[in-house]
């Protein structure tokens, strides 16, 4: 019955109003629907990391504001993976019961309300729970995300995949870039600076309204408007009982995610720091981030389309992970002189995130084997994410340098490479479960 569910979220045909049980969906109406998704894909993406990224520019006067301690402070930047394993795994089961498209733009009505209340939230508490409530709505659409992609564009994963990351990346860079100084157009208030996201998440919420709404028309009682055509192109559906867990590709995919999260989080919350306490101002030193941030906006859209095009992804996962360790390598040996090219480095490694994405649409044959391999990836991959920042920080704190956590972090580099050369190989899930 999952899959079977799963298929009715993601095809529903639309019926006419006779009740005669033709289809009604004429080329045109079809045309502007997927002009909608693509829409709603993007700005869904912008709004998948400011409510973390624009925090963390803030994050002093947050403490100040708010008399927070130090570790709480630190928990924050755990806060986030820790919400995206524990509601992204619920996603699946909420697009079957109500549709992908009802539940992304829930998630964007809970990223709006999320971001509007807990700058005003009073304390800590306030605070940390207005941001969980921001955070699940991140976590359900970075799950359903490839799914929507794989079933309305079945013969263009790439090219979306693409532009969903181009657009994540580009929402991610521009809330740490603006976020302070438009705090300053506002008056200063660090209120005003972290609502101020909430406009955008609202305006995320639109595009989904008039889809969910045709699916009522339709007279489907789940999922996603689509068409039978749209059905027949996701492939055949598995019958119900895919176990994710037998399958060899869906633990190396999940452990990639992991590693490569893992790094992420560890470069927007320490790489500014370590180029700072190599002597480089504080200024240039945030401009640095920036640029690795940056760096993702072209490389996100090149490298999912680069990816559907080779038989194996293993080689890309191999040069963004020799790109990680030249990187990490430049750190350590030379943190200020090579500073740029370090970033720069750091950021091509960065880019392993829509390569993770895309092969999360590959490796799976159908909607419900995406739907359940996005779920078990992303989940298990943000726990795995959650010590590594943490880790870097205690080792810092400990061995009073950088020397062992970007040693950590070069470490880490090398599984990487291996099990993403193991989830690139050109396989399906469904196929390996069976066996």
């Amino acid at each position: 019955m999952a899959s079977e569910e799963i298929r009715t979220a993601t095809s529903t045909p639309v019926r006419s109003s006779a009740g005669t049980g033709a289809e009604s969906e004429t080329p045109s109406t079809r045309a502007w629907m997927t002009r909608l998704v693509v829409v709603g894909i993007v700005l869904t993406a912008l709004n998948l990391r400011p409510a973390i990224t624009s925090l963390g520019a803030l994050l002093e006067e947050v403490r100040d504001g708010l008399g927070m301690s130090g570790s709480v402070a630190g928990l924050l930047t755990s806060v986030p993976p820790l919400c995206f394993a524990v509601f992204g795994v619920m996603a699946p089961r909420l697009a079957r019961r109500f549709g992908a498209a009802a539940v992304v733009g829930a998630g964007m009505v809970a990223i709006t309300a999320g971001l509007v209340i807990r700058p005003y939230a009073g304390g800590t508490a306030g605070f940390l729970a207005a941001s969980a409530l921001a955070l699940m709505g991140i976590a359900v659409s970075n799950v359903l995300m490839p799914v929507i992609v794989k079933r309305w564009f079945p013969d263009r994963v790439g090219s979306m995949t693409g532009l969903y990351s181009m657009a994540l990346a580009l929402g991610t860079s521009a809330a740490a870039a603006v976020t302070v100084p438009l705090t300053g157009v506002l008056g200063g208030s660090w209120q005003s600076g972290l609502a101020v996201w909430a406009g955008l998440a609202a305006a995320a919420v639109l595009p989904w309204i008039p889809l969910v709404r045709a699916r009522g028309a339709a007279g489907g009682s789940h999922g996603f408007v689509g068409s039978s055509k749209e059905a027949a192109a996701a492939g055949p559906q598995e019958p119900d009982g895919l176990r994710i867990t037998r399958s060899r590709t869906a633990w190396a995919l999940a452990v990639f995610f992991g590693l490569q999260a893992t790094a992420a989080y560890i470069t927007m919350g320490w790489m500014a720091q370590i180029f700072r306490d190599a002597g480089v101002a504080a200024g240039t030193a945030g401009l640095l981030l920036a640029v690795t941030m940056v760096m993702g906006v072209p490389l996100a859209f090149v490298i999912p389309r680069l990816a559907t095009r080779l038989p194996h992804q293993g080689p890309i996962a191999v040069v963004l992970g020799v790109c990680g360790l030249a990187g990490y390598a430049g750190l350590y040996f030379a943190p200020a002189a090579g500073a740029w090219a370090w970033a720069l480095l750091l950021g091509v490694s960065n880019c392993a995130f829509p390569l993770a994405l895309t092969m999360v649409g590959m490796r799976a044959r159908t909607g419900a084997g995406v739907a359940k391999l996005s779920a078990f990836a992303q989940s298990t991959g943000y726990l795995i994410s959650i010590p590594g920042p943490l880790l870097v920080g205690v080792l810092y704190q400990h061995s009073g340098g950088w020397g062992l956590p970007i040693a950590l972090m070069a470490g880490l580099m090398i599984p990487q490479i291996v099990v993403g050369i193991v989830a690139g190989r050109n396989r399906t899930v469904e196929e390996e479960a069976a066996r």
